[in-house]
């Protein structure tokens, strides 16, 4: 990671950043994302959320909230699921991101996707990213959850839309294909 901020740089009077935050610090950072490294420059202060967003273009994990409450910008960081409002984009320097957009591979959905396809798992689709990865990091936990398990494990995502219950079906529709594909 590169710091590049005028108190490290010595006198800030001659050492002027040609930045729009004049004075702030700006960081290098080394993020694989979806498989591609990338390295940017990024200010200390910015969300993952807003840099995979931003910087990135990668406009399928969603802000909600900005502050743990929604669940809609979760992510997998080094194969977890997380909130990536709760995570600093420098906290990923040298770290492996994982987005919605990856699951796809060459236009086939994942299972988890295509659970909630078919079980009606989305309404407005708002929260439908964030309710996939983490539904899937539950999974990957946890392959065979009851009912009771699926709803516990997403209670940190929230649908203003569906009631949770074509939610619930889904995960639990992916966990049984799975069980019957062998595991796959």
């Amino acid at each position: 990671m590169r710091h590049d901020c005028a108190r490290h740089r010595g006198d800030v009077r001659s050492n002027r950043l040609s930045h729009p935050f004049e004075g702030d610090c700006i960081v290098q950072i080394r993020v694989t994302v979806n498989g591609t490294t990338h390295e940017s420059d990024v200010e200390p202060r910015t969300l993952l959320v807003h840099y995979v967003r931003e910087q990135l273009g990668l406009t399928g994990t969603n802000v909600g909230c900005d502050t743990s409450s929604c669940g809609a910008c979760t992510l997998h960081l080094n194969g977890e699921a997380v909130k990536s409002c709760t995570v600093l984009a420098v906290q990923a320097d040298g770290q492996d991101v994982a987005t919605i957009e990856s699951l796809a591979v060459d236009g086939v959905m994942h299972p988890m996707q295509t659970a909630f396809m078919e079980n009606h798992g989305l309404q407005c689709g708002y929260c439908t990213p964030g309710m996939v990865m983490a539904s899937i990091s539950l999974l990957n936990e946890n392959p065979n959850p009851t009912e009771d398990e699926v709803r516990l494990g997403l209670e940190g995502n929230l649908c203003r839309c569906t009631g949770y219950h074509n939610i619930v079906k889904s995960v639990l529709a992916c966990a049984n294909a799975a069980s019957l594909a062998g595991g796959k």
